[in-house]
């Protein structure tokens, strides 16, 4: 039913590249083919390698490298009239505002890359225009407008046999429901979203299946050497890919696995571990919630309650100007957990957009 994995991302000279390939190699060769495009006057190809470029720059956690890699692919494509091209780059450049926290930026960024590649009759970049702005409403905890958007997505990846699209619908749903409670459903995609993944040989993908798995598997087995055996796995894949995000997010979850079984000084090391690899990265998102698991550990640990209290009621304030509902009420629990009071935040509910296009909008635009 579902093919290999491939990577649309990687284009023009590019199209060799696997899924899988290490991110180093990815930038080295987008690098080689950019400077040739531009020696040879091919604003087309600089505009396809330079997207490349960027791709690698971001999933290396090199943020500012990242943010001139996207904009320059779009100037190439823009100066070579090509409409899917600038729509690619918008895609990558929206991604990475949502990585860096800039929700705003990331509706407005992956809107225009939709309408645009619906324009250029590119039905890939689209998708994944339309598939980044389902994650940037899921990311911020905004479930009801952006659930069916993800259950469309996913119907149009299993029609056309895309399986590095349909593993990440199905994880992005299994996410949903493993945030409300719905274990054993969110268990049983996360899993198929596994074997999915590995037949495709997609193994981005794959580790972040078995990171979903390890968390259902601890919190709602109490399995913790399971959780921290599915995690190792995940591990090689990051690592093998140089994935700094998904490792970082590995580690936190690490984090969350031992803080569940009270093993708390463990906790505590990976969570600094982590925090250190988010901010390495400039991820705010995982730093904030990184912040919270240690505040938890050290808590647990005998820290003066005034302190505790002060990092929870500062990370309240984090979450809520970020836009992160869903991190903004496990830092409530985490104050009803240690009986801290905290200051009333404002609702987190995720920020719109400059050109109004909500996400119950845009989740009504998808079918069209």
């Amino acid at each position: 039913m579902y093919g290999k994995a491939f990577a649309p991302e990687y284009q023009g000279a590019l199209t060799s590249l696997s899924v899988n390939s290490s991110l180093t190699d990815v930038l080295a060769a987008g690098r080689e083919q950019l400077a040739a495009a531009e020696r040879a006057g091919r604003r087309d190809e600089a505009a396809r390698s330079g997207l490349a470029v960027a791709e690698a720059h971001r999933r290396l956690g090199q943020v500012r490298e990242a943010d001139r890699a996207w904009k320059a692919s779009y100037r190439a494509a823009r100066e070579a009239g090509d409409t899917a091209a600038m729509a690619w780059a918008l895609w990558s450049g929206g991604t990475l505002a949502r990585q860096r926290g800039a929700f705003r930026l990331a509706w407005r960024l992956l809107g225009l890359a939709a309408e645009l590649g619906e324009r250029g009759g590119d039905v890939v970049v689209r998708g994944y225009s339309l598939a980044g702005l389902a994650e940037t409403g899921r990311i911020q905890g905004d479930y009801e407008a952006v659930g069916r958007l993800h259950e469309q997505l996913l119907a149009e990846a299993r029609r056309r046999g895309e399986a590095r699209h349909t593993v990440w619908a199905l994880e992005g749903i299994a996410q949903m429901h493993r945030n409300t409670g719905s274990y054993d459903t969110a268990y049983a995609m996360f899993e198929e979203a596994a074997g999915i993944a590995a037949r495709a040989d997609d193994r981005r993908g794959h580790a972040w299946a078995l990171r979903g798995l390890a968390d259902i598997v601890s919190v709602r087995d109490g399995d913790c050497e399971g959780a921290l055996a599915l995690l190792s796995e995940a591990e090689d894949g990051c690592r093998a890919m140089k994935l700094a995000g998904a490792l970082a997010y590995n580690h936190k979850m690490r984090g969350n696995v031992l803080y569940r079984a009270g093993r708390y000084a463990e906790a505590r090391r990976t969570y600094e571990r982590a925090l250190e690899e988010f901010r390495a990265i400039g991820e705010p998102r995982g730093e904030a919630l990184s912040r919270l698991g240690l505040a938890k550990s050290l808590a647990r640990l005998g820290q003066d309650p005034a302190r505790t209290a002060a990092e929870l009621a500062d990370l309240a304030r984090t979450m809520d100007r970020i836009g992160l509902r869903h991190a903004g009420a496990l830092v409530r629990r985490a104050q009803e957990e240690f009986g801290l009071a905290g200051p009333a935040a404002g609702p987190a509910g995720a920020p719109r957009p400059d050109d109004a296009r909500t996400p119950s909008r845009i989740a009504g635009e998808a079918g069209r």
